[in-house]
């Protein structure tokens, strides 16, 4: 076969690596056609040496930017100790962080996992074994009721009962023992409740659905339903938690008060999968040796990354930042309405700009703002979901909200 000369090769290295995911890796993801190379605060930089403002920030998993330097100081410390021990043994970073994170959320006891889809998988094993142990629901009639539209994750559990079909289709049979309620509907939730409900779980605001915040009687309304039932109530602060809101957690913002939360996303500080279930004593408190577990869960260096995050967290500073940038970000967006957008949702650096019928698809306006330098990402089709690290300068939003009007204003 005859090579082409490099002087008429068009072929990008950003092209020969996308070939490469496309050849060999699973088709699980639509990504867009940027191949990024490094990363420094709210900026990525490709293979081809061109920049980007990331307003995306790993869906809240990059909340305190690229190459944090306390993160990375933290993890390259841990990693020239020891970074896996198994929890066959003690090690020095456990405790510390299952106590500061306690501390932090104002809980009692934290079971540390991976990812964000195994600390849900865990609130819900927690949740049943306490309704069958503590509040005497009959062996293997527990409930969970749910919210529609949910995003918990993608295990085969979590998708039998996501309304998404995409996320559901052709992966049954299908786990039982959950009731499905509209989001939002807290009349919906009191006519599911009954004594076999162990919990209700539900996100305080939908991300994958498009940064849907519930009306502000619904997160308190099921905190009542809850006590008056003996049920647990459970928040998914994944993508919501840990001052993306402007709140530390944002069930916050509604005076509620979780029996569960479950964390993960930013607190491995997009360094490494950190997650964990954090709640009440008498609730994580069933589970005796044997029962649950995970080698990598609680390790070491996942510890020393989590403790560096929770110190960050401690001062307030991110909360303040994520509201103070938070309320430009929504005032500036809002502008848009009626200008190419329909509606704006969200708290803090978080928003769901819907795109207005006759513009863009969401799909097609992600890659506008690639191709203006702007990374963020549809959902729901016609949704962009925008999340800057909590670190971004003022000035750089300003040019991601500019870039996002000349994309979608007409």
């Amino acid at each position: 076969m005859t090579s082409v000369p490099a002087h008429l090769d068009t072929t990008s290295r950003a092209d020969e690596l996308i070939a490469l995911d496309e050849r060999y890796g699973a088709h699980n993801y639509h990504p867009l056609p940027v191949v990024i190379a490094e990363a420094s605060g709210a900026w990525v930089t490709d293979v081809d040496g061109r920049g980007y403002l990331d307003f995306l920030a790993g869906y809240s998993a990059l909340n305190f930017g690229h190459q944090n330097p306390e993160l990375v100081a933290a993890a390259t410390e841990q990693l020239g100790r020891v970074t896996l021990t198994s929890r066959a043994f003690h090690h020095d970073q456990l405790g510390p962080f299952c106590r500061e994170l306690a501390e932090l959320t104002g809980t009692d006891r934290v079971l540390p996992m991976n990812s964000g889809a195994e600390a849900v998988e865990s609130a819900i094993k927690l949740a049943r074994k306490w309704a069958y142990r503590i509040k005497g629901v009959p062996e293997n009639q527990a409930e969970i009721i749910v919210a529609g539209s949910n995003f918990h994750g993608r295990t085969t559990t979590i998708v039998s009962f996501s309304t998404d079909e995409d996320a559901r289709a052709e992966f049954g049979p299908y786990t039982t023992g959950f009731t499905v309620t509209p989001y939002g509907d807290a009349d919906a939730v009191e006519a599911a409740i009954s004594e076999r409900t162990a919990a209700v779980l539900v996100e305080p605001i939908q991300g994958e659905a498009g940064v849907v915040v519930p009306p502000a009687d619904y997160l308190p309304r099921l905190r009542r339903l809850c006590d008056a039932h003996g049920a647990l109530l459970i928040a998914d602060e994944i993508q919501s938690g840990l001052a993306r809101t402007g709140e530390t957690l944002a069930s916050a913002h509604d005076g509620v008060r979780a029996d569960l939360y479950t964390l993960g996303k930013a607190l491995g500080g997009g360094i490494l999968p950190v997650s964990a279930v954090v709640g009440r004593d008498d609730v994580i408190g069933v589970l005796q040796p044997g029962q649950h577990g995970s080698t990598f869960g609680g390790n070491p260096l996942a510890c020393a990354v989590g403790r560096a995050v929770i110190r960050l967290l401690s001062t307030g500073e991110y909360q303040q930042r994520s509201r103070e940038l938070g309320a430009h970000l929504h005032a500036r967006l809002g502008e848009l309405i009626g200008r190419g957008v329909t509606e704006v949702r969200g708290r803090g650096l978080w928003a769901g700009v819907e795109i207005a019928e006759g513009g863009p698809a969401g799909r097609q306006a992600s890659e506008a703002l690639a191709e203006r330098g702007v990374l963020c990402k549809e959902t729901q089709a016609n949704t962009l979901r925008i999340a800057p690290p909590l670190t971004i300068c003022r000035d750089d939003l300003d040019k991601g909200i500019d870039t996002i009007a000349e994309v979608l204003a007409r």
